[in-house]
């Protein structure tokens, strides 16, 4: 990745801020895009390689052109989108008092890379570059307490699934990335039945993937333009139950959420 442009959400901190570690320390010149410009500009000082903060509420979908373009005017050039960026949720669908829920994280986790990615499409073509977008072990198969997050990844693999076959031949290749559980800011952030943020995480931390942990695998994938990238052995397996014991992985998913990990 020396001297590839890589743009980059969701960058301030956990995948994200790990994931700009790794890109850096091979070399990358990084567009590092999230809300909060403190900790983007933390993230800069910390890097070898150079890299430019943008912050941005990626919900602006109008805005999302404009990055494209602050990106080449910057560096002249992009060669891979990475978006990482993405919200959460923790509610049975019967326990939502704010349905507003569902819409925020379809916002965020798939109307945002949906448009970022188009706009970035003629850059990428010009560069033959690269797209990975994160969607998620859940975008394969219902997690209970978890259904707005699902239905949101469900659409990013569908939606980049799609893409990916349209530009077959174009030298754009797509990866989707599928994590398991990791340990982030996000699980404090998740939005509760009532639409407000959880403030602390649901998750046994100790017993789950760290960030760094997830963004050394996940740029290991992304460097060989993988297809797809499955982030546990439960995910893999996981993959292939759902078609031949459909009822098991429904236990599964069920038993993941009540250990928490």
């Amino acid at each position: 990745m020396d001297g590839e442009v890589v743009l980059l959400t969701g960058a301030s901190e956990g995948i994200g801020r790990a994931l700009a570690h790794q890109l850096s320390a091979r070399g990358a010149r990084l567009m590092l895009v999230a809300r909060n410009r403190e900790r983007l500009d933390s993230l800069v000082a910390e890097l070898p390689s150079p890299a430019v903060a943008y912050p941005l509420d990626l919900t602006e979908l109008d805005q999302l052109p404009k990055l494209v373009e602050a990106t080449l005017a910057q560096f002249g050039r992009l060669d891979r989108l990475i978006l990482n960026a993405g919200i959460t949720m923790w509610s049975t669908v019967e326990d939502l008092t704010d349905l507003s829920v569902l819409e925020r994280v379809m916002r965020v986790n798939y109307l945002a890379t949906a448009h970022l990615a188009h706009a970035a499409l003629p850059a990428l073509k010009q560069s033959r570059g690269h797209i990975a977008v994160v969607s998620s072990l859940t975008g394969l198969t219902g997690v209970p307490t978890r259904s707005g997050y699902c239905a949101s990844k469900h659409a990013v693999m569908g939606f980049f699934d799609a893409l990916r076959i349209e530009l077959r031949g174009s030298g754009v290749d797509v990866t989707v990335l599928c994590p398991d559980f990791v340990v982030t800011q996000t699980h404090k952030r998740a939005m509760g039945a009532d639409g407000q943020p959880l403030g602390q995480t649901p998750m046994q931390e100790s017993k789950i993937m760290t960030a760094e942990q997830c963004a050394r695998a996940m740029v290991g994938a992304i460097e060989k333009r993988q297809r797809l990238w499955l982030g546990s052995f439960r995910g893999r397996l996981g993959r292939w139950l759902k078609l031949l014991a459909p009822g098991l992985i429904d236990g599964i998913a069920a038993r993941a959420i009540a250990r928490r990990h």
